[in-house]
């Protein structure tokens, strides 16, 4: 049986986080069948999906390790990989997982960047964030909160993904540990998790803050909670103000509600809407 995560008694890598999107179900099914038998570390996986995802048992087929939907409340062991469900944010709290239908980010939920700052903030240098095919930029801020904890950040090599946008956005915003192709990331992960982690840094507030929004803890973002300055703009999903987030030298918006874009996800949105209203 799989060792839980609380069980473990040195302070190993033991949380690994992968997000995808485009192009991300076959990436998904590579890792999958790459990754040992014995991987001491629990993975958490987010892919940009529809109403209906058969994930679960697509991971659960390609590789050695058991993939099942991941429940909310429910504490997780390692050699196990949990997937998010549609339309839940996957969280990670402490020692158990979190399913909550806070505000869209990037324009999809479940979306990546919640469940890579969660990580950060329960688990600091213990996680590991892997970002792999996809359109647009979300897993770029995440992993950025990985790394100011200390964990340890991983990418496709943008030549051997289906849909190399979301990686290249985080090689330009992000300082990354690894680049390298699937083939050779069940090594990789599997090294790492058998490695010590190094020292936890503080959780910068504006990630803690993004986390809580994300698990509803936060209904609505009040002045003393803003990010950073009032934005021209007006969000897509509800109409509100947005506020400009300065990420390292990433640009980002939020509204007061809590949904969340990049840049390119903002002019993303504003375009649909565009091709809305003229077709009303």
């Amino acid at each position: 049986m799989p060792e839980k995560i609380e069980g473990i008694s040195s302070r190993n890598r033991c949380i690994i986080v992968v997000g995808a999107s485009a192009g991300g179900v076959e990436a998904l099914k590579r890792l999958a069948t790459c990754l040992p038998p014995d991987l001491a570390a629990a993975v958490f996986v987010v892919l940009h999906v529809g109403q209906t995802s058969y994930l679960p048992e697509i991971l659960d087929r390609a590789g050695p390790l058991r993939a099942i939907k991941a429940k909310s409340g429910e504490q997780f062991e390692r050699g196990r990989i949990y997937v998010a469900s549609p339309g839940f944010h996957l969280l990670l709290h402490h020692d158990h997982m979190l399913l909550r239908r806070g505000p869209r980010e990037n324009l999809a939920r479940p979306a990546i960047d919640p469940l890579f700052r969660s990580a950060a903030c329960s688990y600091g240098a213990r996680v590991i964030g892997v970002l792999l095919s996809g359109s647009l930029s979300d897993g770029t801020s995440g992993l950025r909160a990985i790394k100011a904890v200390g964990g340890v950040t991983v990418i496709q090599d943008p030549q051997d993904a289906a849909v190399p946008d979301m990686v290249r956005s985080a090689q330009r915003h992000v300082e990354i540990d690894h680049l390298v192709p699937i083939a050779g990331m069940g090594d990789l992960l599997a090294r790492l998790a058998s490695e010590p982690a190094g020292e936890t840094l503080p959780v910068p507030p504006g990630v803690r803050l993004e986390a809580a929004v994300a698990a509803q803890e936060h209904s609505a973002m009040s002045n003393e909670d803003r990010l950073g300055e009032l934005s021209l703009f007006v969000c897509p999903e509800c109409h509100g103000p947005l506020w400009e987030i300065e990420d390292g030298d990433m640009l980002r918006y939020r509204c007061h509600t809590g949904h969340a874009f990049t840049s390119d996800a903002m002019l993303e949105a504003q375009s649909a809407e565009t091709d809305q209203i003229l077709w009303s």
